[in-house]
């Protein structure tokens, strides 16, 4: 009786873990998108910095005020060889992913993240010459077919928005890859991954920021209306990022790897849905049919994988993954919505 109890509670936290994500991956892309498309807050770079500034202050009050973390310690001076590399990386990745949310549509943007995958193992089959089991290039298949449907029956294509989400799944591969390296020795989770480099990320950022859209920002605060609950939605987009980050870290201890896959890609579904709903962007059955293909591809890639990691390791392969905080990068980049 005990144990059934036990099992209904897991069952019980699982779903709710994901449905949390859910919502706090949805609230920030449709927020952000919101800003750029609505409040005509055309500052993907402020934007981004206003989020790592929450997401620090975030952290830090998770950790080192309210205790609910244990932090992990680095060497100082592996914050400036190790974590400060990635945060670069990651703060390209964030941009990107925010320049390619002002020019196309959530649906669009969306699909094109969902190639992470496969340019993860292009780069790591190319770069570092790494072999790959016969059965994740054929995995492959359905996600390039589905992005390829896709960016050609887009109606609301964009050339620019395009390559920015296609560079910034490379910049999502490169921070998988390079983690490997660069933090081999600390076992990070997703808190004390932002609390080492959402600061780093502020201060890379700030700058540029400042002086390409500075006097920008400035002129919208005259010529805007209804300054204050626009300042509400896009701090409230920083803080949402951050609880993002928190969420992730519930739903990774509360499923198992096969959910984790299977959830993460139901989620951009439920975003893609979400966001026509409310922004009712023009979709067309081929261009949806493609996104369901990517996304049967992405489901069927972490399968793939999962059952690959259960599998002996053979001397001379690359490392399998074995649990979902390691399939976390490389099935959907639920890292880099900070």
């Amino acid at each position: 009786m005990e144990e059934a109890k036990m099992s209904h509670w897991a069952t019980v936290r699982a779903v709710l873990s994901i449905l949390q994500w859910w919502v706090f991956n949805v609230t920030v892309i449709i927020m952000n998108k919101w800003i750029f498309q609505n409040l005509d807050f055309k500052f993907p770079l402020t934007v981004s910095c206003i989020h790592f500034i929450c997401s620090a202050i975030g952290a830090y009050t998770v950790i080192e005020l309210l205790k609910m973390k244990p932090l992990i310690e680095v060497e100082p001076e592996d914050r400036w060889r190790r974590i400060f590399p990635m945060s670069f990386v990651f703060c390209i990745n964030i941009v990107l992913g925010n320049v390619s949310l002002r020019f196309i549509p959530v649906s669009f943007m969306q699909t094109i993240k969902s190639f992470t995958p496969a340019t993860t193992v292009i780069l790591q089959w190319l770069v570092w010459r790494k072999v790959f089991d016969w059965r994740i290039w054929a995995s492959l298949v359905p996600i390039v077919g589905g992005i390829l449907l896709t960016s050609i029956t887009e109606l609301s294509f964009n050339t620019f928005g395009f390559c920015a989400a296609l560079f910034g799944c490379l910049a999502t591969s490169t921070k998988t890859i390079l983690a490997e390296s660069l933090l081999h020795g600390y076992k990070f989770d997703s808190i004390n991954t932002v609390y080492y480099m959402a600061p780093f990320a502020t201060m890379i950022l700030s700058l540029p920021a400042l002086i390409l859209e500075g006097a920008g920002v400035v002129n919208w605060f005259y010529t805007h209306e209804s300054i204050f609950s626009s300042l509400l939605i896009i701090f409230g987009s920083g803080v949402s990022a951050f609880c993002l980050n928190f969420s992730i870290f519930y739903v990774i201890h509360s499923t198992t790897a096969v959910t984790f896959n299977v959830a993460g890609n139901l989620k951009v579904a439920v975003a893609v849905l979400v966001s026509w709903l409310i922004f009712r962007n023009p979709i067309s059955v081929m261009n949806a049919f493609g996104c369901a293909v990517t996304l049967l591809g992405c489901t069927f890639y972490g399968y793939v994988r999962h059952k690959l990691s259960q599998q002996p390791a053979i001397p001379g392969t690359p490392h399998t993954p074995r649990s979902q905080k390691e399939l976390l990068p490389l099935v959907n980049d639920k890292q880099e919505k900070l």
